[in-house]
Formats: structure tokens, C-alpha cells, sequence
């Protein structure tokens, strides 16, 4: 049996050298994720929640309703993928945050996104 609330969040990133400037501490990252219901009860993302953190330990808090213009209604067995950016001020950084859900059953719980990075290529060996 599954359980009721399990959302798997999926992260590929890429540097956008076309977008950023590192001459002006400015590296633009773009990612996109997949968010998978795994669980038994169909859910809406209704908030996001981020974190966004640079190799100073300058952190960047972001909250907001749904993802990219959506807030995706997500029944058992199907996902929903998008793709955004972050900027920052140093090469390397770190994202990590969670989206807040609801159950059809007025049910409310957090699905956490794991920290992953940003990095320019060939800057982190």
C-alpha cells in the first residue's frame, strides 16, 4: 500500500553563460523539475518555498503561490514539469525548499525538495 502523501521532486540545472556576467558577480542558473505524485491521494500544489544560497552564505528567500503561473492538481501516478532560474552572486550555490499541497480532502502537507546545487561548469571537481 502507498502512502497517502508521497511527492517525488525530480531537479536537473544548467549555467546559462549567455544570461550571466561573472565579471559583475552575476551567475544565472536555470532548472527544471518534475514533480511526481507517488502517493495514494490526488494533491494540488497550492506554495513554494525557497531557499537560495551562495558560496558568501548569502541566503535568498523566495515564497510564493503554485509554480511558473500554475498551481498543478496532481492525481496518484502523475507529474507535472517545469522550468525556471535562479540568480546569484558567486559560482557555486545551493537550492533547497519545499511546496506546500493539499489532499481533494482538504488534507495539507509540505513536500520537501532535497538541497541541489548550482555550479559552473569545471568550478566544483
Amino acid at each position: 500500500m502507498s502512502a497517502p502523501h508521497r511527492v517525488a521532486v525530480d531537479v536537473l540545472t544548467s549555467y546559462v553563460a549567455e544570461q550571466s556576467d561573472p565579471t559583475a558577480s552575476r551567475f544565472v542558473f536555470s532548472y527544471t523539475i518534475t514533480i511526481r505524485n507517488e502517493g495514494a491521494e490526488a494533491a494540488k500544489l497550492l506554495t513554494r518555498h525557497w531557499l537560495i544560497t551562495d558560496a558568501n552564505g548569502k541566503v535568498e528567500e523566495v515564497r510564493g503561490d503554485g509554480v511558473v503561473g500554475h498551481q498543478p492538481h496532481l492525481k496518484p501516478g502523475y507529474a507535472f514539469q517545469y522550468s525556471s532560474g535562479a540568480m546569484i552572486e558567486t559560482p557555486v550555490g545551493v537550492m533547497q525548499g519545499s511546496y506546500q499541497m493539499v489532499t481533494d480532502a482538504g488534507e495539507h502537507f509540505d513536500a520537501p525538495i532535497a538541497p541541489f546545487s548550482l555550479a559552473v561548469p569545471g568550478v566544483v571537481h
